[in-house]
């Protein structure tokens, strides 16, 4: 294998763990066995804990094809394509003065991310979980309320 074009750009997640798999890393018990550097494991560990494991070549182009109209820089593309966030507070920090660049168009941006990088059948049932766990006990702020005042408890019983 020659190598054409050296640095020819930053690569994303998916292009990293990609290149892992086509070199023989797995979760499997027959790693060792493979012609992979203990290095090149924990990146393939790593990633496939990210939305990297779940998004295909053809979510990708879609994604950069449709994200022409925001207009935005490269290494914000490779960001969001890296980290697929699903809320604002995640985004902000990814594109510069994302308010003022892009003002209403964000919420725009965030569907299309989760439209095209959708979360996983499991992760869908999770959040689904959590919210109705928050119906059956109530507010947060009283749960906590009431974690403090058992801790209160057990250590004025403690002091007895």
């Amino acid at each position: 294998m020659k190598i054409k074009t050296p640095n020819a750009g930053a690569l994303t997640n998916f292009e990293v763990l990609d290149f892992l798999k086509a070199r023989g890393a797995s979760k499997d018990s027959s790693r060792v066995i493979a012609p992979v550097a203990s290095s090149e494991y924990k990146v393939y560990d790593y990633l496939v804990e990210t939305p990297a494991s779940r998004q295909t070549r053809e979510q990708i182009y879609e994604f950069m094809k449709k994200c022409k109209t925001y207009k935005l820089a490269k290494a914000e593309i490779l960001n969001i394509i890296n980290i697929a966030p699903r809320e604002l507070v995640e985004i902000d920090p990814i594109i510069e003065h994302s308010e003022m660049r892009l003002g209403d168009q964000v919420e725009e941006l965030l569907d299309l991310v989760r439209n095209v990088f959708p979360l996983p059948p499991a992760d869908l049932t999770s959040e689904a979980g959590m919210d109705k766990d928050r119906e059956e006990t109530g507010n947060e702020e009283q749960n906590e309320d009431m974690n403090e005042t058992l801790a209160g408890e057990q250590i004025d019983g403690d002091r007895k």
